[in-house]
């Protein structure tokens, strides 16, 4: 049964932990390489939905469709780097606010890779979209700070991943999908983890095992979010992220946001609303 309060309960809820997320790891020292971010982000997830795929009885490990799921993983590793990348190098609001991007590229590669017909009024939103980030990244003509393009790099990896999605959600599970991510993405960053160790103490290897369960959870209340509400009805709920950014950044770290942040950010959430709107089927 469609439940929109429960989806949108559990989204702001989701909204909530990813911010958690990228909090937390601002405490980490900066000693601490940054590769292991990425690795036990990888590694709690795949821990995390291997014990509950191991309580299922209808979710299995594997898939015929294999490969697919290893580009899946691959992509998604380098959406995660470019992404917590990101958050280092600019503030959590800003930050925050360049992944509500991805459905501006989302939109943007639409014809291309569906065949899609995106209509004006939704070509017109993305092209204010991306002024919108120009006004929010405070971009003057010489020079864009390199976690802007971080954070784009993020969004349009982001972007590419709804596309495999639509592919893989027709006959993988959930879980499933994500337990590959996980042992892909383990798998992948295990090496540069092994050589890039240094010693990291009890405090920070805590804090990075909490940052990969907050970023694990927050991705399965997303999922669980969507199972019950629709998503023409949920669509602004995920944009609460940038309030939770806002209080955390203000409170904790004394960031202050300025007029054109905030400009920039009110223009990205509206055009990202009309660009994923659904277009009416044609009646002909």
């Amino acid at each position: 049964m469609v439940d929109n309060r429960r989806g949108a309960i559990l989204l702001i809820m989701s909204a909530a932990i990813f911010t958690a997320d990228v909090t937390v790891l601002r405490y980490l020292s900066p000693d601490v390489p940054f590769v292991l971010i990425i690795f036990f982000r990888s590694l709690l997830q795949l821990l995390i939905v291997t014990a509950y795929i191991r309580m299922q009885d209808s979710v299995p490990f594997t898939s015929p469709r294999w490969p697919m799921l290893v580009t899946r993983g691959i992509t998604s590793l380098v959406c995660w780097w470019l992404y917590y990348l990101s958050f280092r190098k600019l503030d959590l609001a800003l930050a925050s606010t360049l992944t509500f991007t991805t459905s501006l590229f989302v939109v943007l590669l639409a014809p291309f890779v569906l065949r899609e017909k995106i209509g004006g009024k939704r070509a017109i939103a993305t092209i204010l979209g991306f002024i919108g980030v120009v006004l929010a990244s405070e971009i003057d003509g010489y020079g864009v700070d390199v976690g802007v393009l971080l954070g784009l790099g993020s969004a349009l990896a982001a972007a590419i991943l709804i596309f495999q999605n639509r592919l893989l959600v027709k006959t993988e599970h959930t879980a499933t999908i994500m337990f590959w991510i996980g042992m892909v993405a383990t798998i992948g960053t295990t090496p540069g983890a092994i050589l890039g160790w240094t010693f990291v103490s009890l405090q920070d290897l805590v804090l990075l095992c909490l940052a990969g369960a907050l970023g694990t959870f927050g991705m399965l209340l997303t999922v669980e979010a969507y199972r019950f509400g629709e998503v023409s009805a949920l669509a602004p709920f995920p944009y609460t992220r940038i309030l939770f950014a806002l209080g955390a950044g203000y409170f904790l770290f004394a960031e202050n946001v300025s007029p054109y942040e905030m400009s920039g950010a009110v223009i990205i959430v509206i055009c990202g609303l009309i660009a994923s709107e659904r277009r009416k089927p044609s009646m002909v």
